[in-house]
């Protein structure tokens, strides 16, 4: 694993999470940033899709502005035009966004689904932890966390709940209910 990769962090999650839910799992996410800052993280990349992609990178660029102005945030997106079927309200939002990210990288020439997949493996090879919102293994989320499980990353599910505290046998840490000792 080289020096970058032990200070980056990658995001993968469903395009739409639940509202009721949605409070709670930002607020994870940010415990979980901020513990990886403390750890040395320095590097945040994300997908760029509508939904989780979209809240962590808005999350990010607030941490960025009000507390660690030192990471990074970089967006890595399959191929150009990729947002065209967006609603207009998404694509204003991914245009104001692009600004700030601090580095932006496009994996393909060419659209098609394994420009997506290009993308999590891009994600993935230049992390050593993954952030996840994954409730469906068969989802392009799913398959982008058994990528990262394959090679070797740290996994960090907020889905489940709701803080980091062990490790499984695998070596994945797991959420458990905050207050339980284990």
């Amino acid at each position: 694993m080289t020096p970058l990769q032990q200070k980056t962090c990658c995001f993968t999650g469903h395009r739409s999470v639940p509202p009721e839910i949605s409070a709670a799992i930002l607020k994870r996410a940010e415990t979980v940033i901020r513990r990886l800052y403390d750890r040395g993280y320095r590097y945040f990349g994300v997908g760029g899709a509508v939904g989780f992609d979209s809240q962590i990178a808005q999350l990010l660029f607030r941490l960025r502005k009000n507390v660690f102005q030192d990471i990074r945030v970089i967006l890595v997106y399959p191929f150009e035009g990729y947002t065209k079927l967006w609603t207009a309200e998404q694509q204003w939002d991914h245009r104001q966004s692009l600004a700030l990210y601090d580095k932006t990288v496009c994996v393909s020439d060419t659209p098609g689904r394994e420009t997506y997949l290009a993308r999590n493996r891009h994600l993935v090879n230049g992390s050593s932890v993954c952030v996840c919102y994954c409730v469906d293994e068969s989802s392009g989320t799913g398959y982008t966390v058994r990528y990262a499980r394959e090679k070797g990353l740290e996994i960090i599910n907020l889905a489940q709940n709701p803080y980091i505290k062990k490790r499984d046998p695998k070596g994945s840490l797991f959420l458990r209910a905050e207050g339980k000792s284990r």
